[in-house]
């Protein structure tokens, strides 16, 4: 019994002094790398088909991913859809762009990790309901496979989404720089 207790109080020594080592920087730097290594370049290239920079302009494809069935009911005319169309899209377009960038910088991060957070779910509700995706590529939580495009891939994004959120950008950002991050918040 008392080299079980020895052993458990080295494994909380040693585990606490590196955790404490890394508190400030390693996890939320990890996070930001994990976002940019695994989705930085996934959203800017699906921003990069909704602009045509001859034209300076929306594509039809870009109305026809955010909103696919009132692109189809329009035959992808889309000068018939409105002005709430066109904003949403010029928005969500702006949106891929700008906040992967702005998580990878470390600039202004918890609040772009929760407009992205916020972008997986509309995205992932686009999917569902306007793509009408099947069920093996919405999965099903808990059980024995871990490839579901919808609910397996977008949860572990959604973690690393929160964990950046919760933790910030860490001291290794603009964010830390400008002084715009602290790594506990009051409220």
């Amino acid at each position: 019994m008392l080299l079980i207790k020895s052993l458990l109080n080295f494994q909380h020594y040693l585990l606490a002094g590196i955790a404490v080592t890394l508190r400030s920087w390693f996890l939320p730097l990890l996070a930001r790398f994990s976002f940019a290594a695994i989705l930085l370049a996934y959203y800017w290239a699906s921003a990069l088909t909704k602009v045509d920079f001859e034209t300076m302009s929306l594509t039809t494809g870009a109305y026809a991913q955010i909103f696919p069935q009132a692109s189809a009911a329009v035959g992808y005319d889309v000068s018939q859809l409105g002005f709430f169309h066109s904003f949403v899209v010029a928005l969500g377009t702006l949106a891929e762009f700008a906040l992967p960038a702005m998580i990878v910088v470390g600039f202004m991060t918890r609040l772009a990790a929760l407009g992205m957070i916020g972008f997986v779910l509309v995205q992932s509700i686009t999917d569902i309901f306007g793509h009408q995706v099947d069920a093996s590529t919405i999965g099903a939580l808990f059980d024995r496979f871990p490839d579901a495009v919808i609910l397996d891939q977008r949860l572990l994004w959604v973690t690393i989404l929160m964990v950046i959120f919760v933790k910030g950008a860490g001291s290794l950002s603009l964010d830390h720089l400008f002084g715009l991050d602290k790594e506990d918040i009051h409220l």
